[in-house]
């Protein structure tokens, strides 16, 4: 972490309430870099961005804001997929800087900065023999998937990352323009902690540091077997999803279909390659697909299963989670949508739930799908712009074709264009979260386009 020595104090305007950090405005030669997110179907243009060091700039930013009327958003990986960590006009607070780890190998746990990335987070604690559930891909940032749940090949095993918050550091706002810090444990402002598990990125607060829970590092073996073309798919979605949820528990996998091929990735934590063979033997029996297996530590597998399209700039995601296996006309409908896809790299995902996700750690969480058999995702991936419209309406088109077969959908791949949001992403829980932060943010400050609105007083 950055001395506070070393940086200038730097305000927007004469005011009691100074921005500290790393100011960026309009004009600045890195006003450009600052602003883009990794989703550039999304431009925004900030009055300012502030690269946040410590948690006392997030309260100055907070403070600062509120003082001055300005609206403001809370940044951390760039990886909002409908854009909404920034805005045209306000103040972007970003955390990225903060990448502090201190690791208590007593207590198990790891108190994080909110600015490290994934891949940040899996390297750092796998060089003291820990792990944490964290989502695939690697450079999406802690601080947000973490409050919208995050999951991935270690979940089935490990259960979601947000069960492994045990306690986050959160500034909120103060008063009528002020802000302040707290501290949401299982003893201390509960009700937030249970909020910040799974209840959304940006609703009530900015998260400056979560302390979680750590497991031992064990071997783990991952597998990727590929099917050229889609013969096979309807196939491997009707076998997948009969077997995949109900697996052993240290299996997680996922099915990936692009305009291509058909891939499988499953990883198997703490298990052998027979193990793991065994397992999936009726999924690679069917056809005959490409099969490659790594078998070592988690930190290093995860560069094999963080393996995502680097080069794609603009893209437009829906998700879904299922409760109920996908009947012949859910599948046949998925066949028919990839087989007309708009671009090379567009693509369904499919990732399995069940084991420890059904369990909700101690004193609960905001997370709602616990019982889901697995969760789904139609994504438009595409870089020419003249393609937008196609690309946008193939999208919206598969979700809402796919819409009937699921319940309910993923706050950090947000439906935007749902009009019962509230209930896709929480649920019997929304109720409570709108008086967590009636509680926590009366006024409204942390507020988007899907954000939680405060119970009425």
């Amino acid at each position: 972490m950055s001395s506070r020595t070393d940086r200038e104090i730097t305000p927007l305007t004469a005011t009691t309430a100074m921005l500290t950090g790393d100011v960026v405005r309009p004009g600045d030669s890195g006003y450009e870099e600052a602003r883009v997110g990794w989703n550039r179907l999304y431009s925004r243009y900030p009055e300012a961005i502030v690269f946040c060091c410590d948690t006392q700039d997030v309260v100055n930013a907070v403070r600062w804001a509120r003082q001055e009327g300005v609206a403001l958003r809370a940044r951390s990986g760039r990886h909002s997929l409908e854009g909404w960590s920034s805005l045209d006009g306000g103040l972007v607070i970003d955390v990225s800087r903060m990448k502090n780890i201190v690791i208590d190998e007593s207590a198990g746990t790891a108190t994080v900065g909110t600015g490290l990335t994934q891949t940040e987070t899996v390297t750092a604690l796998g060089q003291h023999g820990f792990a944490v559930p964290t989502g695939s891909e690697g450079g999406v940032g802690l601080g947000g998937v973490i409050l919208g749940g995050g999951f991935g090949l270690l979940t089935r095993s490990m259960g979601m990352a947000c069960d492994n918050l045990l306690a986050a550091e959160v500034v909120v706002a103060d008063g009528a323009r002020s802000a302040k810090v707290v501290e949401a444990t299982e003893h201390s402002n509960s009700d937030l902690l249970w909020a910040c598990r799974g209840g959304g990125g940006g609703n009530f607060g900015i998260a400056t540091s979560y302390t979680l829970k750590l497991h031992e590092l064990s071997n783990v073996t991952f597998l990727v077997a590929r099917w050229t073309g889609h013969g096979a798919l309807g196939d491997l979605l009707r076998a997948w999803q009969r077997e995949a949820p109900v697996a052993d528990e240290r299996l997680t996998s996922a099915l990936e279909v692009d305009s291509t091929a058909v891939e499988l990735s499953a990883l198997l934590h703490g298990g052998s390659r027979r193990e793991l063979d065994d397992q999936l033997r009726s999924l690679l029996t069917i056809g005959s697909p490409e099969v490659s297996v790594t078998e070592g530590s988690w930190p290093t597998v995860y560069r094999d299963v963080d393996r995502g399209p680097n080069d794609v700039a603009l893209w437009k995601f829906y998700s879904q989670f299922v409760t109920r296996p996908f009947p012949d006309e859910a599948i046949d409908l998925i066949v028919r949508f990839m087989d007309n896809t708009p671009s090379p790299p567009s693509n369904f995902f499919c990732s399995s739930f069940g084991g420890a996700v059904r369990q909700a750690p101690p004193g609960g969480s905001a997370f709602p799908h616990r019982d889901a058999l697995f969760y789904c995702e139609p994504g438009a991936a595409w870089n020419d712009p003249a393609l937008n419209s196609a690309a946008l309406g193939w999208a919206a088109d598969f979700w809402r074709a796919l819409r009937p077969y699921g319940d309910g959908a993923y706050v950090n791949v947000p439906n935007a264009a749902a009009s019962d949001w509230e209930r896709e992403y929480y649920g019997s829980h929304r109720e409570r979260l709108r008086e967590v932060k009636a509680t926590y943010d009366p006024e409204n400050v942390f507020n988007f386009e899907q954000s939680v609105p405060p119970s009425p007083g």
